[in-house]
C-alpha cells in the first residue's frame, strides 16, 4: 500500500453502467490496493437471472452479499471491491464487515446507464434491467464515509479525486464510536 491510512478499503459503487469496473481497476492500481469484482461472487442462478432480464431480488443478493463481506474480512489490510451496493442495509452489512470502509457513489442519470449499458452487449446485464437498479438504489449521499462522484467525468480525474480522498479523509467511524 502507498503511504494509505487505516480502513482503506473501499467500494465503488452504482447502477449498471456507471464505471465501476474501470473506476475500481484505476483506484486499485492507483492505492496499491488489490481489486475484487463484485459481479464474479454473483451465484450461477443470479448469473442466468440477470442475462433473463430477470430483476434480483434481495433474497437472490443474500449470499451475494455475504460472500462480499467475506472477501472484505479477508483482506484487512484494504480492498477495492465494486458492488452496486443499491441499497443502504447492502451497505452496512458490507460496513459490518470491514469498520471504517469507504463507499464511492458514481452518480449518472438513468438514460445515461442506458446508453452506457447498451453500448456493451457482451456484458451479463441487458439494458431492460437499469430501470430496476434505479428503482431499488437508496441515495448513499448522506451516510458517513461516502464520495459522490459524477460518473460522466473522465476517468482519469474520477481516479485522482478517489485517490486524494482516501490518502486524506480519515476512515468513517464504526458503528462503536458513533454511539
Amino acid at each position: 500500500m502507498k503511504n494509505l491510512p487505516e480502513n482503506s478499503s473501499l467500494v465503488v459503487m452504482g447502477v449498471a453502467g456507471c464505471g465501476k469496473s474501470s473506476l475500481g481497476q484505476r483506484c486499485a492500481e492507483a492505492l496499491g490496493l488489490p481489486l475484487l469484482e463484485g459481479d464474479d461472487f454473483h451465484s450461477e442462478s443470479n448469473v442466468t437471472k440477470m442475462r433473463s432480464g430477470t430483476p434480483l431480488s434481495d433474497d437472490d443478493r443474500a449470499a451475494w452479499l455475504e460472500a462480499l463481506a467475506t472477501q472484505l474480512q479477508a483482506h484487512p489490510q484494504g480492498v477495492v471491491l465494486t458492488c452496486s451496493a443499491l441499497k443502504q442495509r447492502y451497505r452496512e452489512r458490507l460496513r459490518a464487515a470491514a469498520p471504517g470502509l469507504r463507499f464511492v457513489f458514481l452518480d449518472l442519470t438513468q438514460d445515461q446507464a442506458r446508453a452506457r449499458v447498451a453500448a456493451r452487449p457482451a456484458h451479463l446485464f441487458p439494458v431492460s434491467l437499469v430501470a430496476s437498479q434505479f428503482a431499488a438504489l437508496e441515495d448513499p449521499r448522506f451516510e458517513p464515509g461516502v464520495l459522490r462522484l459524477d460518473a460522466t467525468q473522465p476517468l482519469k480525474d474520477l481516479g485522482s479525486a478517489v485517490v486524494r480522498w482516501v490518502r486524506s479523509a480519515p476512515a468513517p467511524a464504526t458503528l462503536e464510536s458513533r454511539s
